[in-house]
Protein backbone atom coordinates (compact mmCIF):
# COMPACT_ATOMS: atom_id res chain seq x y z
CA UNK A 1 0.00 0.00 0.00
CA UNK A 2 1.08 3.36 -1.00
CA UNK A 3 1.72 5.93 1.89
CA UNK A 4 1.16 9.66 2.14
CA UNK A 5 3.15 11.97 2.84
CA UNK A 6 2.37 12.02 6.45
CA UNK A 7 2.41 8.51 7.35
CA UNK A 8 6.11 7.93 6.23
CA UNK A 9 8.46 6.58 8.59
CA UNK A 10 11.29 8.51 7.53
CA UNK A 11 13.07 10.47 10.64
CA UNK A 12 14.68 14.06 10.19
CA UNK A 13 18.43 14.28 9.91
CA UNK A 14 20.51 17.33 9.08
CA UNK A 15 24.35 16.73 7.60
CA UNK A 16 27.29 19.27 7.03
CA UNK A 17 26.61 19.75 3.92
CA UNK A 18 26.40 23.52 2.19
CA UNK A 19 24.91 23.36 -0.89
CA UNK A 20 25.97 26.49 -2.88
CA UNK A 21 24.40 27.54 -6.63
CA UNK A 22 26.76 29.41 -9.34
CA UNK A 23 24.36 31.82 -10.78
CA UNK A 24 21.29 29.32 -11.18
CA UNK A 25 18.80 31.56 -12.68
CA UNK A 26 15.75 29.68 -13.29
CA UNK A 27 12.85 29.57 -10.85
CA UNK A 28 11.50 26.12 -11.38
CA UNK A 29 15.44 24.62 -11.06
CA UNK A 30 15.53 27.02 -7.50
CA UNK A 31 12.73 25.75 -6.33
CA UNK A 32 13.41 21.90 -7.29
CA UNK A 33 16.39 22.81 -5.32
CA UNK A 34 15.01 23.94 -2.17
CA UNK A 35 12.99 20.30 -2.51
CA UNK A 36 16.39 18.46 -3.23
CA UNK A 37 17.91 20.14 0.02
CA UNK A 38 15.24 19.66 1.77
CA UNK A 39 14.74 15.90 0.96
CA UNK A 40 18.40 15.18 1.83
CA UNK A 41 18.73 17.08 5.02
CA UNK A 42 21.20 20.08 3.86
CA UNK A 43 22.42 22.17 6.33
CA UNK A 44 21.87 25.41 3.91
CA UNK A 45 21.13 26.62 0.24
CA UNK A 46 23.30 29.58 -0.60
CA UNK A 47 22.38 31.23 -4.26
CA UNK A 48 25.02 33.07 -5.67
CA UNK A 49 24.72 35.49 -8.48
CA UNK A 50 22.85 39.23 -9.57
CA UNK A 51 19.39 37.93 -10.25
CA UNK A 52 18.08 35.30 -7.99
CA UNK A 53 14.44 34.79 -8.67
CA UNK A 54 13.32 33.84 -5.08
CA UNK A 55 9.65 34.03 -5.01
CA UNK A 56 5.99 32.80 -6.74
CA UNK A 57 6.94 31.15 -9.81
CA UNK A 58 9.88 29.17 -7.84
CA UNK A 59 7.60 28.43 -5.02
CA UNK A 60 5.55 26.22 -7.89
CA UNK A 61 8.26 23.56 -8.01
CA UNK A 62 9.58 24.38 -3.77
CA UNK A 63 6.22 22.85 -2.47
CA UNK A 64 6.77 25.19 0.38
CA UNK A 65 10.23 23.88 1.51
CA UNK A 66 11.76 27.45 1.58
CA UNK A 67 9.93 27.87 4.62
CA UNK A 68 11.71 25.05 6.02
CA UNK A 69 15.12 25.11 4.84
CA UNK A 70 17.96 27.23 5.96
CA UNK A 71 18.86 29.39 2.67
CA UNK A 72 21.07 32.90 1.71
CA UNK A 73 21.85 34.92 -1.34
CA UNK A 74 25.02 36.38 -2.17
CA UNK A 75 25.57 38.86 -5.16
CA UNK A 76 29.20 37.21 -5.73
CA UNK A 77 30.50 33.41 -4.95
CA UNK A 78 34.40 34.11 -5.24
CA UNK A 79 34.21 35.85 -1.60
CA UNK A 80 32.00 33.46 -0.30
CA UNK A 81 34.01 29.98 -1.24
CA UNK A 82 36.82 31.98 0.57
CA UNK A 83 35.09 32.55 3.25
CA UNK A 84 33.83 28.66 3.78
CA UNK A 85 37.60 27.70 2.93
CA UNK A 86 38.37 29.27 6.21
CA UNK A 87 35.65 27.78 8.26
CA UNK A 88 37.28 24.74 7.72
CA UNK A 89 34.47 23.51 4.96
CA UNK A 90 36.22 21.22 2.21
CA UNK A 91 35.25 22.79 -1.19
CA UNK A 92 33.95 20.10 -3.92
CA UNK A 93 32.66 21.34 -6.88
CA UNK A 94 30.42 19.37 -9.54
CA UNK A 95 31.44 19.67 -12.96
CA UNK A 96 33.36 17.43 -15.63
CA UNK A 97 36.71 18.86 -16.61
CA UNK A 98 40.27 16.88 -17.41
CA UNK A 99 40.64 16.50 -14.09
CA UNK A 100 37.61 15.90 -12.33
CA UNK A 101 37.06 12.25 -10.24
CA UNK A 102 33.58 10.04 -10.76
CA UNK A 103 31.94 11.07 -7.66
CA UNK A 104 31.05 7.18 -7.00
CA UNK A 105 34.47 6.62 -6.30
CA UNK A 106 35.03 9.53 -3.97
CA UNK A 107 35.41 9.40 0.27
CA UNK A 108 33.23 12.27 1.58
CA UNK A 109 33.84 11.31 5.10
CA UNK A 110 35.65 14.99 5.34
CA UNK A 111 32.80 17.31 6.43
CA UNK A 112 31.91 19.73 6.40
CA UNK A 113 31.18 19.77 2.99
CA UNK A 114 30.66 22.90 0.18
CA UNK A 115 28.88 21.43 -2.94
CA UNK A 116 29.10 23.95 -5.57
CA UNK A 117 26.60 23.27 -8.28
CA UNK A 118 26.70 25.57 -11.89
CA UNK A 119 25.06 27.85 -13.84
CA UNK A 120 22.37 25.73 -16.20
CA UNK A 121 24.26 27.15 -19.37
CA UNK A 122 27.97 27.59 -18.45
CA UNK A 123 28.21 25.49 -15.27
CA UNK A 124 30.53 26.58 -12.23
CA UNK A 125 33.04 29.44 -12.79
CA UNK A 126 36.62 29.10 -13.27
CA UNK A 127 37.20 31.64 -10.50
CA UNK A 128 35.56 28.80 -8.77
CA UNK A 129 37.25 25.75 -9.84
CA UNK A 130 40.74 27.13 -9.07
CA UNK A 131 39.49 27.70 -5.31
CA UNK A 132 38.11 23.71 -4.78
CA UNK A 133 39.51 20.98 -3.05
CA UNK A 134 37.94 18.97 -5.76
CA UNK A 135 36.47 18.47 -8.74
CA UNK A 136 34.06 15.59 -9.15
CA UNK A 137 31.41 14.18 -11.95
CA UNK A 138 28.92 12.20 -12.61
CA UNK A 139 29.97 8.99 -14.93
CA UNK A 140 27.49 9.47 -18.25
CA UNK A 141 26.77 6.37 -20.56
CA UNK A 142 24.38 8.04 -23.11
CA UNK A 143 25.01 10.58 -26.07
CA UNK A 144 24.59 13.65 -23.97
CA UNK A 145 27.57 14.80 -21.78
CA UNK A 146 25.71 16.96 -18.94
CA UNK A 147 22.58 16.93 -16.97
CA UNK A 148 19.57 19.49 -15.54
CA UNK A 149 21.38 20.80 -12.71
CA UNK A 150 19.00 20.15 -10.18
CA UNK A 151 19.21 16.46 -11.26
CA UNK A 152 23.32 16.37 -10.97
CA UNK A 153 22.79 17.99 -7.32
CA UNK A 154 20.02 15.03 -6.33
CA UNK A 155 22.40 12.33 -7.60
CA UNK A 156 25.07 14.12 -5.85
CA UNK A 157 23.58 14.74 -2.80
CA UNK A 158 22.66 10.85 -2.98
CA UNK A 159 26.17 9.61 -3.11
CA UNK A 160 27.59 11.94 -0.44
CA UNK A 161 24.25 11.77 2.02
CA UNK A 162 24.60 7.60 1.59
CA UNK A 163 28.13 7.49 2.66
CA UNK A 164 27.98 9.88 5.96
CA UNK A 165 24.40 8.20 7.25
CA UNK A 166 26.74 4.84 6.69
CA UNK A 167 29.20 6.13 9.34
Amino acid sequence: MQKDHYSTSFSSKQFPIILVCDNITKAPNIGSLFRTADAFGVEKLIFCGQYIPIGRRMTKTSRSTEKFVNYETHDDIVPLVTKLKSEGYKIVSLEITTDSKPIHAYNFHQAPLALIIGDENHGISADVLIQSDDILHIDMFGYNSSMNVVQAATIALYEITKQLNNE
